[in-house]
């Protein structure tokens, strides 16, 4: 059944749908699913402004699930360096291997099906079947349960399991049959270009006069969030060790944060100081080190946690044989798939 809020979501959207280069334009037909999958996951906690150039350079160099699953994991970090929340990049990999394998090299329609593959949940698993494949499936994002949460002043923490089991009926029960994949994507266009964090721009909305926290004039404190943990602040220190044009660098491991990303050898401190770093770093991986100088310091912000890396120009004094390291060349260090933090350390590198 066409309810008023679908009915008045799509037709604003018909008149101001986002141009993007995922999708169809509406009444155009299904997109193509590889795409609408590849762009999904890499829209997770990530604005389409930054996404675009990043997914146009993946389908130059990986255009189908075959070229995916065949690719080195290395290959597919480096496309991916700079997006950051690098599980997903790892997540794409094993799943496109498992279509490959499973089913045929075609992203499967049924959302079920979806869900079972690596980095694919309830919502990517119902905006994919929606939007590729025309299913009438809701799906809920954080753009979604902006709107829903204002339109029905839901009071309810959106990221509560209470507030979810509502966000999550609403979103089911204005779903147009047979234009699910036009109501999801013009509610995730409406959050994101005018039911806005702050300052939503209300009076061009196609929701006001059905909006009920605009009426309340509460519009601003929805939606309603857990109180957020205080986020800690680590200190780390990184021995650059540099000989013959060489430098040292360590593989992370594959799972867990920046999984499979080569950074200098680092580790935690409780205070900045040469003599702490050398102690640390003998400590995690056997090396002595003397520290020469000191390089400007690097600050990044995590999800659940503030970085402060200092690194540290430093001769090597022994290592082991069987220290997990390897020496880079560093005309080619660009070649070595690194987080941010890191990155920023093999320019200093890089340029003297």
């Amino acid at each position: 059944m066409l309810t008023e809020f679908s009915s008045r979501v799509l037709d604003w959207y018909d008149k101001h749908a986002r141009v993007l280069p995922w999708r169809q334009p509406p009444g155009r037909g299904l997109p193509d699913s590889y795409a609408v999958w590849v762009s999904e996951i890499m829209l997770q906690q990530t604005r389409v402004e930054t996404v675009i150039p990043y997914f146009q350079r993946w389908l130059v160099q990986f255009p189908t699930v075959a070229a995916l699953a065949d690719a080195p994991e290395q290959a597919v970090l480096s496309a991916w360096e700079g997006l950051g929340y690098y599980s997903r990049a790892r997540n794409l990999h094993k799943a496109a291997k498992r279509i490959a394998s499973d089913y045929g090299g075609q992203l499967p329609a049924d959302p079920a099906q979806l869900r079972n593959l690596p980095g694919i949940g309830r919502y990517t698993a119902a905006a994919i079947a929606s939007i590729a494949f025309g299913q009438d499936v809701a799906t809920l994002d954080g753009n979604l349960k902006r709107v829903f949460s204002r339109v029905f002043d839901v009071s309810a923490p959106a990221d509560s399991p209470a507030g979810e089991r509502v966000l999550w009926a609403l979103a089911e029960e204005h779903l147009p049959p047979g234009r699910a994949g036009d109501y999801n994507q013009a509610l995730m266009d409406l959050g994101a270009t005018v039911c806005l964090p702050k300052n939503p721009l209300c009076p061009s909305c196609p929701l006001n006069q059905l909006c009920q926290a605009r009426a309340l004039g509460v519009q601003e404190q929805r939606p309603v969030m857990k109180p957020k943990p205080v986020v800690p602040h680590k200190l780390k220190g990184a021995a650059v060790i540099v000989r013959d044009g060489k430098a040292l660098l360590k593989r992370r491991p594959a799972e867990g944060l920046l999984g499979g990303l080569w950074e200098f050898p680092s580790a935690e401190l409780d205070a900045d100081s040469p003599e702490r770093l050398a102690a640390a770093i003998e400590t995690e991986y056997r090396l002595r080190v003397s520290p020469l100088s000191r390089m400007d310091e690097v600050r990044h912000a995590y999800t659940h946690f503030r970085l402060t890396e200092i690194p540290w120009r430093c001769a090597l004094i022994h290592m082991p044989e069987d220290a997990p390291l390897e020496w880079a060349e560093v005309s080619e260090l660009s070649n070595y798939p690194m987080g941010k933090v890191d990155r920023a350390i093999a320019k200093m590198v890089g340029n003297g």
